[in-house]
């Protein structure tokens, strides 16, 4: 797609957050131009590019917004299908599709969509209200998930036992079969206009035992050869399946027994993938810029074993940011602080991450370790 670089060629981007601030930051380098949509007047996009303040889920807000763009793309799923659906059928190109992104907003129609696709994962109920999830005890343990809205550690309850009922939503979601898994894994996975599919090498995730949040990543992941190739197979096959454009993360289970079950999909730049820009040839964000565009898929290959650790808001701390530890973790070799501009820190907040890159894995390991205890984000 050549017109993309001639100089009034626009890319919109639905949201303003920080995968939108990295994919910006990639953009430069091909001289892209940029227009962002947020709700957030001071969101970490709006000295990037052009700005404009406004809802995502609004319907005109959106479709104004598209009028001025060549090609819509997203970094978050929370938006109005139905405007960039119409902007799809007046000529925008709309990147990953409308419909794709509005089967993969709601959990429902996702794990649906596994199923009526062979593609694995754990068992599950779909549930209208509370009361239901009463009538379900026998299906314990499990993991009560919203259909909608859920995301970055909320709509997630686990259910374990009876006493734990009292927690379950009420409102449209899912019982999903708790898997006794050895490890989170993640496959992020790209298909191009042409269809030209790239896997990039699994990752192992730990989350934050209370926010549900990653809390740092080993890349690649610590699994054996027959788990890994199992797992760039599902992730091809989940992005082939949608057919969509675009980036596509996979979060994934390894049973015990060597089984990988697909968890869940989101079709942007995702946490999974932030330490591809210093320890991979191409960067997800990179590789989302040239599925989207029709370009050739670029090398995939890490180039060295990383880590990143998530800069989360201390407990207990809201206000204006501000950083302790920040010149003991840059005194370390082979790490990289990348801070997402965003002013104001609370509990659990993303405010940034650390990519650390080492050929030996146990130093790789400590220096995590060490980013992890020493860097705060406290106000």
């Amino acid at each position: 797609m050549t017109q993309a670089f001639y100089q009034k060629f626009k890319i919109g981007i639905l949201g303003g957050g920080q995968l939108g601030r990295m994919l910006i930051q990639s953009g430069i380098d091909f001289n892209l131009n940029f227009s962002v949509l947020d709700p957030d007047p001071q969101a970490p996009c709006h000295q990037l590019a052009s700005f404009t303040c406004g809802k995502l889920t609004d319907y005109q807000t959106v479709w104004d917004f598209g009028q001025d763009c060549d090609l819509i793309t997203i970094e978050i799923e929370n938006v109005n299908t139905k405007a960039l659906a119409d902007l799809e059928k007046a000529g925008k190109k709309v990147f990953p599709q409308p419909s794709i992104i509005e089967l993969i907003q709601d959990k429902r129609k996702q794990k649906q969509f596994f199923k009526n696709n062979n593609i694995p994962t754990a068992d599950f109920l779909l549930i209208e209200n509370k009361e239901e999830i009463f009538t379900q005890q026998s299906y314990l343990p499990a993991v009560n998930k919203l259909g909608r809205e859920g995301y970055d550690g909320r709509g997630v309850q686990m259910l374990r036992n009876k006493e734990d009922l009292s927690k379950a939503f009420d409102a449209p979601g899912l019982l999903e079969k708790l898997i006794d898994f050895e490890k989170e894994i993640a496959v992020i996975v790209s298909r191009n206009t042409a269809g030209e599919i790239a896997a990039f090498p699994a990752v192992e995730m730990v989350f934050h035992p209370e926010a549900n949040l990653v809390e740092y990543l080993f890349s690649p992941a610590h699994i054996n050869e027959a788990v890994a190739l199992q797992a760039k197979e599902i992730a091809t096959n989940v992005i082939h399946s949608f057919g969509l454009v675009g980036l596509l993360a996979v979060e994934m289970f390894v049973t015990k027994d060597g089984q990988v079950l697909v968890n869940e999909v989101a079709p942007r730049p995702h946490n999974s993938g932030h330490q591809t820009i210093e320890a991979n040839v191409t960067s997800q964000y990179e590789q989302h810029l040239r599925a989207i565009l029709g370009l050739p898929a670029g090398d995939t290959s890490c180039t060295a074993p990383s880590a990143m650790v998530n800069l989360l808001g201390e407990e207990g701390f809201a206000g204006l940011a501000r950083y302790e530890g920040l010149n003991e973790v840059l005194s370390l070799s082979g790490v990289h602080v990348h801070l997402y501009g965003k002013k104001q820190t609370k509990p659990f907040r993303k405010m940034g991450h650390v990519t650390l890159v080492d050929l030996d894995l146990e130093s790789l390991k400590k220096k995590a370790n060490f980013v992890k205890q020493t860097l705060k984000v406290k106000a």
